[in-house]
């Protein structure tokens, strides 16, 4: 079985670095500024054989109003009631704050399984937080050092013991757990590659400068709060997954941290959420560029979409808050007429104006992604490839540099994710860049391609008669 664990605490104590060792790769920023985390983050991970299903939790603050201390407490409590288990952490050499006893009571009162685990124990600074644990009482503490790694033994004990708890708790405690779990089968790197998995998750990123609403309308899209949302610019610092169903296609939405112009980016803190967006964007299968429909298509949301076809993703236009605009079918008009002017290379890219707050359009808007999804995947016969290279070159034939013509010979399709397709001309590298632009514009309306980046490969043939010559 799976073991979901919930690591919660007070700001600052470690939870973003356990989190991270546990998953076995840095997913979770960490940085010594207090209350990093705020959205809860989900990842899994191992530790010796059992699996775990990790949530990462923000800093917890006992308020209770309008502030976003308070959105970022309900994100933890329904951390809590998704676990299995409870690791609450504390720093041992800051020792036991009225906080973490405020905490370790509404942990007591959650009826879950809790790890009480003093964090910061290397050397011996921690020594005289591990007696002050005993306050909170839950037991006895597990000393670790989520950074180095030290104190994961203990820790796995715990929850060796936390996941037979849990079977008991479900009925399934028929599982014998002395028994030790197979090993997974050894690498082998003559083994050919497995087929593209057509069920594979599809994974969508939603990207855009600060405030542009991106929370909100992935809050619409999953009909939860799973994100937390304000009038606060910035809110959102990490990338969060979040696994999701639509149409029986299963799909992997991934909210980012706003993207500001690259001077104005002064804080450590914000360079690592930059440089995660920036994964996320690299990461992903389709990335939708989410705007506010003030000033969408300004230089920073060109300078985004750009990147995201640079790295050869599928591209969606979401114009949000359309709830608030004036005079709809005029502002749309002129949105698909900004996205021309600016993108004129992403011709075809689909822009769906909606809202996250009265579920506009968000159909829409997945029936966009996954369509571009699918053209991003498509793979055009050879002879259909080359039945339409004879039409357009005769249509609009090469350019002739120095009176020598150039001619296309031969095109096929190299591979897909993006469509790249490679050309066999005489005199290829004299092809000007007008003219390959021709061709991708062509081949984009013939194929149906709107909202995919197209990669055009050409190549020269070897002339027979050079030796001789």
């Amino acid at each position: 079985m799976t073991l979901t664990v919930a690591i919660v605490g007070r700001p600052n104590v470690g939870k973003s670095t356990l989190f991270n060792r546990l998953a076995g790769r840095k997913i979770a920023i960490v940085d010594d500024q207090p209350g990093v985390t705020r959205d809860r983050k989900e990842a899994v991970g191992r530790l010796g054989d059992i699996d775990l299903k990790l949530i990462d939790t923000a800093g917890f603050e006992d308020v209770n109003d309008a502030s976003l201390e308070t959105r970022m407490r309900r994100q933890t409590e329904i951390a809590i009631k998704e676990a299995d288990v409870c690791i609450f952490l504390y720093d041992a050499r800051v020792g036991v704050t009225s906080l973490d006893e405020r905490f370790a009571q509404l942990l007591r009162k959650s009826d879950k399984p809790v790890i009480l685990a003093a964090n910061k124990c290397e050397g011996k600074q921690g020594d005289e937080g591990l007696l002050e644990a005993w306050r909170l009482g839950l037991g006895d503490p597990a000393p670790l050092s989520a950074e180095h790694g030290e104190g994961m033994s203990d820790l796995y004990e715990l929850l060796r013991q936390a996941e037979q708890k849990v079977a008991e708790s479900q009925n399934l405690s028929e599982i014998d757990f002395s028994e030790p779990r197979p090993e997974e089968e050894p690498f082998d790197p003559d083994a050919e590659a497995p087929p593209v998995d057509p069920t594979k998750p599809i994974r969508i990123a939603f990207v855009g400068r600060p405030n542009a609403g991106k929370s909100t309308l992935l809050n619409g899209i999953l009909g939860d709060d799973r994100f937390i949302t304000g009038p606060e610019a910035g809110i959102t610092r990490d990338s969060v997954t979040v696994a999701w169903k639509w149409r029986d296609r299963e799909i992997r939405l991934v909210d980012t941290a706003g993207l500001r112009k690259r001077a104005k980016v002064q804080e450590k803190l914000e360079r690592l959420s930059t440089m995660e967006t920036t994964h996320s964007i690299r990461f992903a299968d389709v990335v939708v560029l989410v705007m506010d429909p003030k000033d969408a298509f300004e230089k920073q949301d060109v300078q985004i979409a750009n990147l995201v076809l640079r790295e050869g993703r599928g591209l969606v236009y979401a114009i949000t808050k359309w709830d608030a605009v004036d005079a709809p079918a005029e502002a749309r008009k002129e949105m698909e007429h900004q996205a021309e002017a600016h993108l004129p290379h992403a011709k075809g890219t689909p822009v769906v104006t909606v809202s996250g707050l009265n579920g506009r359009n968000l159909d829409k808007l997945m029936d966009a992604c996954l369509k571009v999804h699918k053209d991003w995947s498509a793979r055009i016969k050879t002879r259909d490839l080359n039945d339409w290279l004879g039409y357009v070159t005769q249509k609009h034939p090469p350019p002739a540099p120095n009176g020598k013509r150039i001619k296309p010979r031969y095109m096929a399709q190299m591979k897909t994710r993006p469509p790249t397709f490679v050309l066999m001309a005489s005199r290829a590298n004299e092809m000007p860049e007008t003219y390959k632009r021709y061709l991708l514009n062509e081949l984009r309306a013939a194929f149906d391609l709107p909202g995919v980046p197209i990669r055009l490969v050409l190549k020269q043939g070897k002339n027979p008669f050079a030796d001789k010559a």
